[in-house]
């Protein structure tokens, strides 16, 4: 008898299975594991490239003076250089704040802004006011409307006292709002 070819045989002996089929699989396998080390280490990368532009402004405590030097119930304008950090970018820039030592020993700052419409005001020692050249918008020492159009009082700003050092840190209020609204 003759010997009669089974279809799962090749002509010498063999099995046959479908052609590439291994291949495939591996190739497959393989990329998707180069694909998963790939996607690990992209990951972290783009998020060290990308998540500094993503955060908001970084704002640091500012020293602006010894409160030993802030006369009880008197404004007194502080200079300070404070820096920024937006992004990528840091940047320097001069401020000034407004503060005042209250009689029971609290101290208030205050922004040096108009809540009008951000024009910068000064302390009038006759009028014991603060006042706003722009549109005639006054303050008192406590930082409360009593003239012109100022929808709001005076912003105040987050201080803190350290080793007799007065702390601020300086915050943009948008103008002309009756509410205060950080920018």
């Amino acid at each position: 008898m003759g010997h009669v070819e089974q279809p799962d045989e090749q002509p010498g002996g063999g099995f046959s299975t479908p052609v590439g089929s291994r291949r495939t699989f591996f190739h497959w396998v393989t990329a998707a594991a180069a694909g998963l080390v790939g996607l690990g280490l992209a990951i972290p990368l783009f998020s060290t490239l990308i998540s500094p532009a993503l955060r908001r402004r970084r704002r640091d405590w500012v020293d602006v003076g010894a409160i030993d030097d802030l006369p009880s119930g008197q404004p007194r304008q502080l200079d300070h250089v404070t820096s920024i950090r937006d992004g990528w970018l840091e940047t320097t820039s001069r401020k000034a704040v407004w503060a005042v030592k209250q009689p029971q020993g609290g101290i208030t700052v205050f922004s040096p802004i108009c809540t009008h419409l951000g024009c910068g005001y000064r302390w009038d020692d006759s009028e014991q006011k603060f006042l706003c050249p722009c549109h005639g918008s006054s303050f008192d020492v406590n930082g409360q409307v009593v003239g012109g159009p100022a929808p709001r009082p005076l912003d105040t700003l987050p201080s803190k006292v350290e080793g007799g050092r007065l702390l601020v840190m300086y915050k943009d209020f948008k103008s002309g709002l009756p509410r205060s609204v950080e920018t």
